[in-house]
C-alpha cells in the first residue's frame, strides 16, 4: 500500500493506493534549489531587470505610481515582495504617491483581515490600498477594442498614473496558458464586461485555450494587447514550490520577464500524460481550494490523463463555499449537456459572469464522473452533477465501485502545478 499526501485546505488528506492499482504519480520535476532565501531571490531579480531599466530608475520623476497585486484567492507571497518593491520605488523617488491596487477580477472584495494576512500590518496601516471592484462602472475607462472585439475597460487608476507596475506569480493556468505577467491587468483590474467577454464560451472552447498553451491562445492574445495598451512598464513575478516557497523570480519588461519565467515553469511542470481509469488530484490546497469555482484548474489537468469514462477525484475543501452566485446557479441548473448547450448559445457580449467554470466543468462531466472531496453539503455537490465524498479513501471506494477493483490509478497531488502533455 502506498500512502500519498494530497493538499487539502491548510493541510493534507492521505490517499492510500495499493501497488497493484497505482500506475503513476505525476509531480513537478526536481529543480536546482537555491541557497538563497525568498527575499534574496527577489532582490537579485530586481537587480537584474530583464528588458528594462531598474525599478528605482523607472520611478524617478514619477509622481503617481500604481502597483497591482494579487487578491485573497492567490498564494502570492506579498508580505515578502511588497516591502521590497515599495523600498525600490522610494529609493528612486522618495516622494512618490503610491497606490496598491488589488486585482480581484470578478472575485469578491478582499477584506481588511485578508489584506493583513497577505501584506502584513505595516503595509495595511501605512500604505494607500484600493480594491478593484469590477461591478462599479464609474471606476473604469474605455481604452480600445481588443483582438477578440471585446471592449477594454480598465480601472482608471491604471490610466491616470505615471508608472504602472504589477507583481504576481507564474504557474500553469487552465485556459490562459500561464498566470502572471499580463494577467494582472486582464482580468485583474478590468470591468465586469471586459472580463466576461474575454472569457466567452467561444474563447474558452478554443482548442488553444488550455493549460501551458500561449501560441494562438485567444484569451492570452487579448491579455497581452490590454497590458500593452495600458502601458504596464514593469513586473515582478515569482515561482513557488509545493510549500509556497519562492524558488525563482523574474523582473522587468512584462513580456520578456514573463517569458523567462514561463520557460522555467515548463522545465519543471511539463510531465508526459499517463492514462488511468481513476485520476486523483487537488487544487494545491489553500487558497486555491477555498471554493468550487477555482477547482476546474486541477480538473483540466486530470482530464488529460483520464481514460474514456475514467473517474476523476478532486480534493478541494471549499471553505468559502461555491465561490460565486452566478457559477453556483449555472452549475446546478441542469445536466452537463443542458448547461453546455445553453452556454454555447450565449453571444460573447452577453457572457454571464463566471460561466466559464461551469462550461469547463460541464465539458469534463460529459465524459467523466467527478467525485468531489470537500466540506460542501453533499446535496449541493449532487446538484452540481458531482458525487460527494468526505474523505479521499471514501472517494476511492466509490471510484473502485464504478471502475472495478483492478482499476489503474494516476495521482497528480497538485493538479495546478503540473502540465500534462499528451
Amino acid at each position: 500500500m502506498v500512502n500519498i499526501q494530497i493538499p487539502y485546505h491548510t493541510s493534507y488528506q492521505t490517499l492510500q493506493v495499493s501497488d497493484h492499482n497505482l500506475k503513476a504519480i505525476l509531480t513537478p520535476a526536481a529543480h536546482n534549489s537555491s541557497n538563497l532565501s525568498g527575499e534574496a531571490i527577489v532582490r537579485e531579480a530586481l537587480q537584474n531587470s530583464i528588458g528594462t531599466p531598474s525599478l528605482r530608475e523607472l520611478a524617478k520623476d514619477k509622481s503617481r505610481i500604481v502597483l497591482v497585486t494579487s487578491d485573497h484567492t492567490r498564494a502570492m507571497p506579498s508580505s515578502i515582495t511588497l516591502p521590497i518593491l515599495l523600498s525600490e520605488i522610494r529609493l528612486g523617488n522618495p516622494d512618490a504617491d503610491i497606490t496598491i491596487l488589488i486585482a480581484t477580477g470578478l472575485h469578491r472584495a478582499t477584506t481588511e483581515a485578508e489584506q493583513r494576512s497577505m501584506f502584513g500590518d505595516q503595509i495595511v496601516d501605512n500604505e494607500k490600498i484600493v480594491v478593484n471592484d469590477a461591478f462599479k462602472k464609474e471606476d473604469f475607462e474605455f481604452i480600445c477594442t481588443l483582438p477578440s472585439q471585446a471592449g477594454f475597460n480598465v480601472n482608471k487608476l491604471a490610466v491616470d498614473c505615471d508608472l504602472l507596475i504589477a507583481e504576481g506569480f507564474i504557474e500553469p493556468h487552465f485556459f490562459a496558458g500561464f498566470s502572471g505577467g499580463r494577467k494582472s491587468i486582464l482580468p485583474g483590474i478590468c470591468s465586469e464586461e471586459t472580463v466576461n467577454e474575454n472569457h466567452s464560451y467561444m474563447a474558452i472552447a478554443h482548442s488553444c485555450a488550455r493549460g501551458g498553451v500561449l501560441d494562438n491562445n485567444p484569451i492570452h492574445q487579448d491579455m497581452i494587447y490590454a497590458a500593452r495598451k495600458v502601458n504596464l512598464q514593469y513586473i515582478l513575478n515569482v515561482v513557488m514550490d509545493e510549500k509556497k516557497q519562492i524558488i525563482a523570480a523574474y523582473a522587468g519588461d512584462f513580456e520578456e520577464a514573463h517569458h523567462e519565467g514561463v520557460k522555467f515553469i515548463r522545465k519543471i511542470a511539463e510531465r508526459p500524460a499517463v492514462s488511468g481509469d481513476i485520476v486523483v488530484t487537488s487544487n494545491g490546497g489553500f487558497p486555491l481550494d477555498q471554493n468550487l469555482y477555482q477547482a476546474p484548474k486541477a480538473a483540466t489537468t486530470a482530464e488529460i490523463c483520464a481514460e474514456d469514462d475514467g473517474v476523476i477525484i478532486i480534493c478541494a475543501h471549499c471553505s468559502d463555499g461555491m465561490g460565486g452566485e452566478y457559477f453556483e446557479k449555472l452549475i446546478c441548473s441542469g445536466t452537463p449537456e443542458d448547461i453546455d448547450r445553453r452556454l454555447a448559445e450565449i453571444p460573447p457580449k452577453e457572457t454571464i459572469p463566471e460561466q466559464w467554470c461551469a462550461q469547463i466543468f460541464s465539458r469534463i462531466l460529459m465524459r467523466h464522473p467527478i467525485i468531489l472531496v470537500s466540506g460542501l453539503d453533499p446535496g449541493v455537490v449532487k446538484s452540481a452533477n458531482m458525487i460527494p465524498a468526505a474523505t479521499l479513501n471514501e472517494a476511492m471506494d466509490i471510484a473502485y465501485g464504478i471502475k472495478g477493483k483492478d482499476a489503474k490509478v494516476v495521482v497528480i497531488p497538485d493538479g495546478v502545478s503540473v502540465i500534462t502533455v499528451g
